[in-house]
Parts: C-alpha cells; structure tokens; sequence
C-alpha cells in the first residue's frame, strides 16, 4: 500500500563546520535561519522544506531527504508490512511551537536513508 507523501519537508545536509555552514546558508544564500539544537544541528527554511545541517556520521557527503506523511507511525507499518526494514521505528524528536515532530527512517534498498516525518497537534 502506498504512503504518498506530500512533499519534501527536511533535508539533512552533512556540513564538517557548521559555523561557516551557518554563514553559507543564513547570509549567503539568505535562507531564514529556525533554530539550533543539540548535537550540532542548525535549522533553516527553503520555501516549504527545511534544511537540517548536522554532522556527517556514518555517511560523510550524503543527504537525507525527509518525505511529509500523514502519520509517520502508520507510514512505518504500511512500509514494514511490504517489506521494508527501518533503521529507526517512528517516534517523537521535537516539540515545535504547538506541534509534535515525529521521525520514521528506512533504506531504499540502495543504501540510501529515507526520513518519514510527521506533524502532529499537541494534545
């Protein structure tokens, strides 16, 4: 069963200096800086999507495209019930003003990290 995601909300963009990531992305290119957050993160929006520059990890120079799902929780069990293994199972990372960020993460089957994430109201 598809999960049809509306749209790209974040990508993750490893950066080895995020000071100068930061300059890049906040006066260079004028995007609107969101927020900071541990360990090393730094947010800014590009139109509709986020962009996340976080530390490289275990896969230096790759991005992570993070699809908009109606609920990520249920967009891992239609994935798992096809066959799709997930690296992270779906759960809260962040509160945001008055919603509550919820993350999925599986392969592609080429290696490549695909993020699910879901806004969800407070309660």
């Amino acid at each position: 069963m598809p999960i049809s995601p509306s749209h790209i909300s974040q990508i993750a963009i490893p950066v080895r200096d995020l000071d100068r990531a930061k300059r890049f992305y906040g006066e260079s290119l004028g995007l609107s800086h969101l927020f900071d957050a541990p360990p090393g993160l730094a947010f800014f929006q590009c139109g509709q999507t986020r962009l996340m520059l976080s530390p490289p990890g275990d896969n230096p120079g790759s991005s992570i495209l993070y699809y908009a799902v109606e609920d990520a929780g249920a967009a891992q069990r239609a994935l798992a019930a096809d066959g799709v293994a997930f690296d992270e199972d779906a759960r809260c990372i962040a509160r945001v003003g008055s919603h509550d960020i919820w993350l999925a993460i599986c392969q592609d089957g080429e290696g490549n990290h695909v993020g699910l994430m879901s806004e969800q109201p407070v309660s």
